[in-house]
C-alpha cells in the first residue's frame, strides 16, 4: 500500500472513532433520559404483581412515575427542538448544472478520479474559500436531486434524498484562476466527499448540527416568561451536549481533512503548488479590492456588479508594480476557470450582491437606493457623488457652527470654498496663508489681505449629537464659533487642535444622524433582480448584517481628513480641471493631468494634528488650485 493510502486510512479511522466517541455521548443522553421511566415501570410493575409490596416502594412508586414523565417530556422537548431546529446554512450563490455543465463535468471527472463520491450540487461564495456543506437537512428544502439531475446519482430515483454535501467554492477563485489551477485546489475539498459519506460521521454531524441549531433557537428573543423559561431549559441541555462533543467533533473534522488531503496527493501534484500561490495572492487582491474599492461606493448606495472582474483587474495591477508578481501576468493567456460557466457576467452579479450583503449589510434586492455601478461609470458616479457629499456636509456643519466667511470673503457671502476651511482650522497662533494660486483669464487679482486670527473655542462641553441641526442659510454669521471641544474620554482625537477635534466631532454627529434617519425611512419600492441572475437564497438572520463587517467605523480623525480630502478634490476639479480616477489598490483618487495625486495625505494632516494650512497651501499652489474659488456640492 501506498504512503497516501495509508495515510487517508488513518485519517479515515481516526475520523470514524471520534464520530463514534460523538454518537456514544447521544446514546448516554438517551440512556439518562429513558432511566427514570425504566425505574418507574420496574416499580409500577413489581407493585402489580405483588413482588414489591409495602409503604416505601409505594412511596417510591408515588414519586418516581412523575419524575419520569417530567424526564420523558423534557426530553422529547429537547429531541423535538433539535430535530426541527435549522442548522446554519452559508449564504451562497446557487449554480445549476445546466448554468454550468463545463464546471459539473470537471468536478465529476475530479471526483471519479479520487474514487469518493461527487457533490450534491455547485455553489459559489464571495469570498477566497472552498468547502464542503451538509445541507440535507429538511428546514434546507428539497435536496438538488429534486431540483435537477443529480451529478452524484443520476440514475437513481428524485425520491432518493443524497447524502452528498454540497460543493462551495469562492468566487475570486473562478475569475482569477485558471482551469488547472481551480481543479488542483478544488481537488482535497473535492476528496473529502469519501469520508463524509460514512454513516457514523454523518450521523455525528448531523447531532452536533442540530445541537448547535438548538442553541440558537433558545438564544433567539422570544415573548412570554413560560416560553423564554422552557427554551432556556432546552438551551441549558444542548449546550452541555455540545461540550461534551466539542473535542471529539474537532478531532473527527481533523481526520476528515486529514483523509482528504491524502487521498488528494496524488492528483496535479505540481500544479497544486503553483495553486496554492494563487490563493494567497487572490486573498490579497480581493481583500484589498473589498476595503478601498467597493466600501466606498457601499457607502454610497451603489454596489459594484463586477466584482470579481476587478479582482482580476487589481491583481494584474499588482503584477505590473510589484516585481516579485511579474510571472503571475503570463498566466492571464490560458483559459481562465469563469468560462466554465455559461454566464459568467450574471454570477458575478449575483455575487456582487451578496458580497454587499455579506461585508456591508446592503439590501437584497435593487432599489432606488441600491443600485448597481459598472466599473467605467464608477469614477463619475462614486468618486465624484462621494467627494461632492462629503464637502457639502462639510459645509453644513460649518455653518451649523456659525462659521464666519474666510478672509476676503463678503460677509454675506455662504458660497463653499476651500479658503474658509483652511481659515477655521487654522491654529489662531498660525497665521493662514493667502491664496496664491493663478488669475483666470481675464479677472482681476484680488489684492493679499492679512489672515486674520480664528476665534478662539471655549472651553464649555459639547453639543449632544441628538442636537445637532441643519444649517439655515438665511441665518447671520456669528462672530465666533459654537462652543464645541471634544468630549475628554475622545483618545483619536487627543493629537488634534481644539477646531479640529470640535470639527471631527460635529461631523460625526451629523454623520451618524443622517445614518440614523436612512435606516429608520422606508426602502421604497424595489426593482426585480436583473435578467439571469441566479437567486442567493434569503439569509437566515437579516438582523445579524453584516455578517463580516470589513472594518470598524472610521474614527473621528478619519472623518475630519476625508471631508477635508475631499474638499481638496473638489477645488481641483473645478477649477484645474482635474477628474476622479479609480485605482484598483487604492480606490478613489485624484487624477491631476492625467498623473495620480498621491502627496495629499501629510499636508492634510499636518492641518488637522497642527493646525499650520501652509504646507497644504504651499501643495495648492504647485498644482495651480485656486481655493478661494467656490466649488459645487452635490
Amino acid at each position: 500500500m501506498s504512503g497516501s493510502g495509508m495515510g487517508a486510512e488513518a485519517g479515515a479511522r481516526t475520523a470514524r472513532s471520534r464520530a463514534l466517541a460523538v454518537l456514544r455521548i447521544r446514546g448516554r443522553a438517551l440512556a439518562v433520559a429513558l432511566l427514570p421511566a425504566a425505574a418507574a415501570v420496574i416499580l409500577l410493575v413489581g407493585g402489580s404483581t405483588g413482588h414489591l409490596p409495602g409503604a416505601g416502594w409505594d412511596l417510591a412508586r408515588r414519586l418516581l412515575t412523575p419524575l419520569a414523565v417530567l424526564v420523558l417530556l423534557v426530553a422529547a422537548g429537547v429531541a423535538l427542538v433539535v430535530a426541527r431546529a435549522r442548522p446554519a446554512m452559508s449564504p451562497t450563490v446557487p449554480i445549476a448544472e445546466e448554468a454550468a455543465p463545463d464546471l459539473y463535468r470537471m468536478v465529476r471527472d475530479l471526483a471519479d478520479r479520487l474514487d469518493v463520491p461527487a457533490p450534491s450540487a455547485i455553489a459559489l461564495t464571495p469570498d477566497c474559500d472552498s468547502w464542503l456543506e451538509d445541507r440535507t437537512h429538511p428546514a434546507h428544502g428539497p435536496p438538488p436531486a429534486e431540483k435537477h439531475a443529480d451529478i452524484a446519482n443520476a440514475g437513481r430515483p428524485a425520491r432518493v434524498r443524497t447524502a452528498a454535501p454540497v460543493l462551495v467554492i469562492g468566487s475570486p477563485f473562478l475569475w482569477w484562476m485558471r482551469v488547472g489551477e481551480l481543479r488542483a485546489v478544488l481537488a482535497p475539498v473535492v476528496a473529502g466527499t469519501g469520508p463524509s459519506a460514512h454513516p457514523d460521521i454523518a450521523a455525528a454531524r448531523r447531532f452536533v448540527q442540530g445541537l448547535d441549531a438548538a442553541v440558537a433557537v433558545a438564544s433567539e428573543p422570544r415573548r412570554g416568561p413560560v416560553f423564554r423559561g422552557v427554551l432556556a431549559g432546552v438551551g441549558w441541555v444542548a449546550r452541555l451536549l455540545l461540550r461534551g462533543c466539542r473535542g471529539h467533533a474537532a478531532e473527527m473534522e481533523r481526520g476528515v481533512a486529514a483523509a482528504a488531503a491524502e487521498r488528494a496527493q496524488a492528483v496535479d501534484y505540481g500544479l497544486r503548488i503553483v495553486a496554492q500561490e494563487q490563493v494567497g495572492l487572490a486573498y490579497a487582491g480581493w481583500d484589498r479590492l473589498l476595503t478601498r474599492v467597493a466600501l466606498p461606493a457601499w457607502r454610497m448606495g451603489r454596489w459594484p456588479s463586477r466584482l470579481n472582474a476587478g479582482v482580476v483587474a487589481a491583481l494584474t495591477e499588482l503584477s505590473r508594480r510589484d516585481r516579485l508578481a511579474e510571472g503571475f501576468a503570463s498566466r492571464l493567456g490560458e483559459r481562465p476557470a469563469c468560462d466554465l460557466l455559461e454566464e459568467p457576467g450574471a454570477v458575478d452579479e449575483a455575487a456582487s450582491l451578496l458580497a454587499a450583503r455579506l461585508f456591508h449589510g446592503g439590501p437584497a434586492e435593487i432599489g432606488p437606493a441600491w443600485s448597481p455601478v459598472h466599473w467605467d461609470d464608477y469614477p463619475e458616479e462614486v468618486v465624484d457623488r462621494k467627494w461632492r457629499t462629503d464637502a457639502a456636509r462639510l459645509h453644513r456643519v460649518l455653518d451649523a457652527l456659525r462659521v464666519p466667511p474666510a478672509p476676503g470673503e463678503s460677509p454675506a457671502s455662504d458660497a463653499p470654498t476651500l479658503t474658509r476651511v483652511l481659515a477655521h482650522l487654522a491654529s489662531p497662533t498660525t497665521p493662514a496663508e493667502p491664496p496664491t494660486g493663478p488669475t483666470a483669464p481675464g479677472e482681476p487679482t484680488r489684492p493679499t489681505e492679512p489672515a486674520a486670527p480664528a476665534p478662539p473655542a471655549t472651553t464649555t462641553a459639547p453639543a449632544r449629537p441628538a442636537t445637532l441641526a441643519p444649517s439655515a442659510p438665511s441665518a447671520p454669521p456669528a462672530p465666533s464659533a459654537q462652543p464645541l471641544d471634544p468630549a475628554p474620554d475622545d483618545e483619536d482625537l487627543a493629537g488634534t487642535t481644539a477646531r479640529s477635534a470640535a470639527l471631527a466631532a460635529r461631523l460625526s454627529a451629523e454623520l451618524a444622524r443622517e445614518e440614523a434617519a436612512a435606516a429608520s425611512a422606508p426602502a421604497g419600492a424595489e426593482g426585480p433582480a436583473p435578467a439571469g441572475t441566479p437567486d442567493p437564497g434569503p439569509l437566515r438572520d437579516d438582523r445579524a448584517l453584516p455578517l463580516f463587517p470589513l472594518q470598524p467605523p472610521r474614527s473621528a480623525r478619519e472623518l475630519l481628513a476625508d471631508h477635508i480630502t475631499a474638499m481638496v478634490c473638489c477645488a481641483a476639479m473645478d477649477t484645474v480641471g482635474a477628474t476622479p480616477g479609480l485605482d484598483w489598490l487604492d480606490g478613489p483618487t485624484l487624477l491631476l493631468g492625467g498623473a495620480r495625486a498621491a502627496d495629499l495625505s501629510p499636508q492634510v494632516l499636518a492641518l488637522i494634528e497642527d493646525g499650520d494650512p501652509s504646507a497644504l497651501s504651499r501643495w495648492l499652489t504647485r498644482q495651480g488650485i485656486r481655493p478661494e474659488k467656490p466649488v459645487r456640492l452635490v
